[in-house]
C-alpha cells in the first residue's frame, strides 16, 4: 500500500512539473496580506464653523443675503447696467437686517461679494407676554422670546399657532419671516349694504390681530379673509 502511495505522489509531481505554463503563472510574495475592511469613521465629522461663501455680483437677485461692511443685508431691488462707455455695474437697493435701514449701493460687474451666513429656524408663535412675542420649537419645546421692536410692523399679522421662520446671523436673531398670506377674522366693520358687489368700493375693517385693512363693501363682521402680509392688502374671502 505504501509503495502504491509513493508511486502516486511521484507521478502526480511529475505531471505538475511537466506543465511549466501553469507554474509560470503562479507568483508568491513574502509581504503580509490583509483583507480590506470597511471603516465606519471613514468620513470626518463636519467642523462647526461659520460658513463663508462668496459669489459674483452678476449673480445678485432679489432676496440675496450679502455681507457688506460687517453687516447682513437683503437685496430688495437690483438692475444690471451696461453703459455705452465705461464698465458694467449692478445697481441695488438693500435693507439692513439689523437696523432696518434701506440704502442704494452699486457693485462693479463681476466683483466678488460675501454671502451673509444666515440660517432659519422654524418656530410657532404661541403667545404674547407683555412687549415680547414667544415662539416655540415644536420638536424640543424650547421657547424663544423676541422683543416687539425686533419684529416691527409685522406684529399686526401674527396670530397664535402661526408657523414663522426666525432668521439668525452669527447666532444672533435678526429678523422674523411670517407667511406671505394669512387668514384672519373681521371683528369690526361697517355693515354691508344690500346689493354690494366685489366690484364696488371699499371700507376699513379691523381684524382679530388688530390690523386694519380695506375690504370690499360686502364683507361683514365674522368673515374670514385672506391678506397679503407684504402689502397689507385684502385678497379674498377664505
Amino acid at each position: 500500500m505504501a509503495g502504491m502511495a509513493t508511486s502516486f505522489n511521484v507521478s502526480s509531481a511529475s505531471s505538475i512539473l511537466s506543465r511549466p505554463s501553469q507554474l509560470s503563472s503562479l507568483s508568491f510574495s513574502s509581504k503580509p496580506f490583509f483583507l480590506p475592511m470597511r471603516s465606519s469613521a471613514r468620513t470626518p465629522l463636519r467642523l462647526r464653523c461659520p460658513r463663508i461663501m462668496a459669489f459674483s455680483s452678476n449673480d445678485i437677485k432679489v432676496g440675496s443675503n450679502i455681507e457688506v461692511d460687517g453687516a447682513p443685508w437683503r437685496v430688495i431691488e437690483f438692475l444690471h447696467v451696461k453703459p455705452g462707455k465705461g464698465a458694467a455695474f449692478v445697481r441695488t437697493k438693500m435693507r439692513n437686517y439689523i437696523s432696518g435701514n434701506t440704502v442704494e449701493k452699486t457693485f462693479r460687474a463681476g466683483s466678488t461679494i460675501n454671502e451673509a451666513n444666515i440660517y432659519k429656524e422654524t418656530k410657532q408663535f404661541t403667545y404674547k407676554d407683555g412687549p415680547q412675542f414667544v415662539f416655540m420649537d415644536l420638536t424640543t419645546y424650547e421657547e424663544t422670546r423676541v422683543n416687539e421692536s425686533s419684529i416691527g410692523d409685522k406684529t399686526k399679522w401674527l396670530k397664535e399657532g402661526m408657523d414663522c421662520n426666525l432668521l439668525l446671523w452669527n447666532d444672533r436673531l435678526i429678523d422674523v419671516d411670517i407667511p406671505i398670506t394669512v387668514k384672519l377674522t373681521v371683528v369690526d366693520v361697517d355693515p354691508g349694504l344690500k346689493g354690494d358687489t366685489a366690484q364696488g368700493g371699499s371700507k376699513p375693517a379691523t381684524l382679530d390681530t388688530g390690523a386694519i385693512v380695506n375690504v370690499p363693501l360686502f364683507v361683514n363682521i365674522g368673515d374670514e379673509i385672506m391678506v397679503d402680509t407684504r402689502t397689507g392688502q385684502y385678497m379674498n374671502r377664505a
